[in-house]
């Protein structure tokens, strides 16, 4: 024959709206919760007083309660929350006179009935200052608005940025590496729409329309159009050289995963693979774009030397020519210096978005 079964300790607590249950189990298997005809019955294996076992208990109710207990399990306890149908002060816990042996106050969250009269009073004032203080922030009438700006913006470069990706990656398995030579010819045009486009980027952190910082991105956007407009674009001699397949593919392939999330974000998505991605892509993929626009403008240097262009000689007495290849070596440093702020930038936001969260001290 079955022995008696065995009862854990389980302490109670109450407020006008809800009863709490604290169950003296850790490890807890299997909880088996219900209630009906206004009593709870409880089943669950666990370890307790008489060691691992399975532990069970019923309590009838003194008045009539919700059927849908809300339970919570940790390591060394079983929590549950019962909601009362009307709120009112409970005398006791159960229909029955006598308290059950295996039932006990939980002291840490007893109050008296006054004490828990004032807790539920102050909720109620917090409830409504915070609905004050809301009623009080005006809402902004062109936030639906901006919110499709947005998502508009990073939708058409998420796409101008697949065209240029998927054309260079068909063309290179066609073509080779005679694809390399034209790709300037190719897909500049499309480039120059997508980088010129992305100015709007430094407005939109300008008047807060983002919580992107300027710096970052500034120097990312300057630092593109530079190598296309003035460096690329201004030579034809540049134009044919293999390094503006690389500049190209790597800038295409950052945006791929930085565009979509940023829509995404508008709207409220967070995908967990996409975050990743973005905030895991950049760490291989940045410093190769950073060197492959250094190649552009060392190679760029000397004709920039032989053909003098946009060189500025200053008139006399100084009759002195300053050549722009010496200023494209001086961006070479501040390239670096850039890589830095934004690599800098990267990690943070790595940090705080994949990185462990803090748990806050009980």
């Amino acid at each position: 024959m079955a022995g008696p079964s065995l009862r854990p300790h389980v302490h109670w607590a109450q407020r006008h709206r809800e009863l709490y249950l604290r169950v003296e189990l850790s490890d807890v298997q299997n909880p088996d919760i219900s209630i009906a005809d206004n009593v709870l019955r409880f089943r669950a294996q666990g370890h307790g007083a008489k060691g691992d076992n399975i532990y069970e208990f019923e309590i009838e109710f003194l008045e009539p309660v919700e059927p849908k207990p809300v339970c919570r399990v940790t390591q060394r306890q079983l929590n549950i929350t019962v909601q009362k149908k009307e709120s009112n002060w409970w005398e006791r816990l159960t229909k029955q006179e006598k308290r059950p042996l295996f039932l006990a106050p939980d002291f840490d969250r007893w109050l008296d009935e006054s004490d828990a009269e004032m807790e539920l009073k102050e909720k109620e004032e917090e409830k409504i200052n915070k609905m004050k203080i809301e009623s009080r922030v005006p809402k902004d009438p062109f936030r639906h608005l901006k919110k499709g700006y947005l998502v508009m913006y990073n939708l058409v470069q998420f796409l101008g940025f697949s065209w240029i990706f998927v054309n260079m990656t068909v063309r290179l398995f066609i073509l080779g590496k005679d694809s390399f030579y034209d790709t300037f010819h190719t897909i500049a045009d499309m480039m120059y729409f997508c980088q010129t486009l992305a100015l709007m980027e430094i407005m939109n952190s300008l008047i807060g329309l983002v919580r992107s910082p300027l710096l970052p991105t500034v120097v990312q956007i300057f630092g593109r159009n530079f190598i296309l407009f003035v460096v690329l674009g201004s030579l034809e001699e540049m134009q044919s050289k293999p390094v503006v397949f690389f500049i190209f593919y790597l800038w295409s392939i950052i945006e791929l995963f930085r565009y979509p999330y940023y829509m995404l974000s508008c709207v409220g998505i967070d995908w967990k693979p996409l975050t990743w991605l973005r905030y895991t892509a950049w760490i291989p993929l940045y410093p190769l774009g950073g060197l492959a626009e250094a190649v552009c403008i060392i190679q760029s240097i000397p004709i920039f030397s032989e053909t003098g262009k946009f060189s500025l000689g200053l008139p006399n007495p100084l009759n002195v020519t300053i050549q722009f290849s010496f200023l494209l070596q001086m961006y070479l440093i501040v390239l670096f210096l850039g890589m830095f702020v934004n690599f800098r930038h990267l990690y943070k936001q790595r940090k705080q978005h994949l990185g462990p969260k803090k748990r806050k001290m009980k």
